[in-house]
């Protein structure tokens, strides 16, 4: 899995598998882009900065149970 950031548009890319894409769905403020067998591929979050410090603030370390 590979990521980067976009600082100037605000998106945050992330790579999930080396496989060329078919489409691409909008979800809110997801775009999530999928193969010919229908799996997902990569990810484009879109108002990355805000999505980051939305999930920050709800998910913090003691609420995990591995």
């Amino acid at each position: 899995m590979k990521y980067s950031y976009d600082k100037q548009s605000n998106i945050l890319r992330i790579k999930i598998a080396d496989k060329p894409f078919d489409y691409a769905e909008e979800m809110g403020n997801f775009v999530v882009h999928f193969d010919k067998e229908n799996k997902p591929v990569y990810i484009e979050i879109l108002n990355a900065d805000q999505f980051i410090k939305e999930t920050t603030s709800i998910i913090k370390p003691d609420n995990f149970s591995i």
